[in-house]
């Protein structure tokens, strides 16, 4: 088991005392997960982070309004996917679960959801594990997507999801860092096969036709900080992640335009509207 350390005061650290990092972490170091957490305003971020946040949103302006439109699809895909009953969810990519998380979303609606965070990022798992502490409904777990075995066989997936029942799977702004050669669409295939009748999957996705050098050069600070290299795809290459899955209204589209519910869900710049595509599916 990891050993954990409280921070140092000259870490700068942005969250409660009782909140720890991982000894072996290099807090000097920014993480996309916590590049991620500050734009969206939370908590669970360093200073490095904070500055690479803002470097970001002075490079690409809309930044923080992209990361807020993708955390409200995932409120409105997961409310979407419990009213029709799910009540399990695999969210892979997670990042740091704060901000209108899966599990708080999917448990104001149904109590007995059962979630399971993943991310590759240490950092973010330590904060997933102490954020969901106590919660014996949800479990984190440090994976990398591109191998889906080792999510889809672990204990923690063992013990908190049935595969023969519908699972939610959340992959919102993952895929385009899964480079071509790594044949993605193979690896969703997998994803989806592992998935029983019934299953919902759900994706965010950088639109290939809406890339400008702003947006190039905040991802280059992003995977520089551990996100890897963004691959920009149009819509028919991200609809094809769907395979055979049938996707519900309005299909894929920009995220900002999937079932909108209220002006947080859409941006004043319809530059930050059309940044993402996003949709649905379900497995027939």
């Amino acid at each position: 088991m990891t050993k954990l350390v409280r921070p140092q005061p000259e870490e700068v650290f942005a969250v409660a005392d009782e909140n720890w990092i991982p000894q072996n972490v290099d807090v000097s170091v920014p993480s996309a997960a916590r590049v991620y957490d500050y734009l969206l305003g939370g908590a669970h971020n360093f200073a490095v982070d904070r500055v690479m946040g803002d470097k970001a949103e002075q490079m690409m302006p809309n930044s923080r309004n992209a990361a807020r439109l993708n955390r409200a699809f995932l409120r409105r895909a997961v409310r979407f996917m419990t009213e029709q009953g799910v009540r399990q969810f695999l969210d892979i990519g997670s990042g740091i679960p704060t901000v209108a998380n899966v599990h708080e979303v999917a448990q104001e609606q149904a109590p007995d959801c059962r979630v399971v965070y993943v991310d590759r990022d240490p950092v973010a798992v330590a904060h997933g594990q102490l954020i969901v502490a106590g919660n014996d409904r949800v479990g984190v777990l440090q994976a990398d997507m591109r191998d889906p075995e080792s999510i889809l066989g672990s204990a923690e997936v063992r013990r908190l999801l049935d595969l023969d029942e519908p699972i939610g799977l959340l992959l919102l702004f993952m895929v385009h860092w899964v480079p071509d050669e790594a044949d993605p669409q193979s690896l969703l295939k997998r994803y989806r096969e592992a998935l029983p009748s019934g299953s919902y999957l759900a994706i965010s996705h950088m639109a290939g036709d809406h890339v400008n050098d702003e947006a190039r050069a905040v991802t280059d600070r992003m995977s520089k900080a551990g996100g890897g290299d963004v691959t920009y795809r149009d819509r028919a290459e991200i609809e094809a992640f769907f395979g055979d899955f049938e996707i519900v209204e309005p299909g894929l589209v920009k995220f900002a335009e999937w079932r909108p519910s209220g002006p947080g869900d859409v941006s004043d710049d319809p530059a930050v509207n059309r940044i993402a595509f996003a949709g649905v599916g379900r497995k027939p």
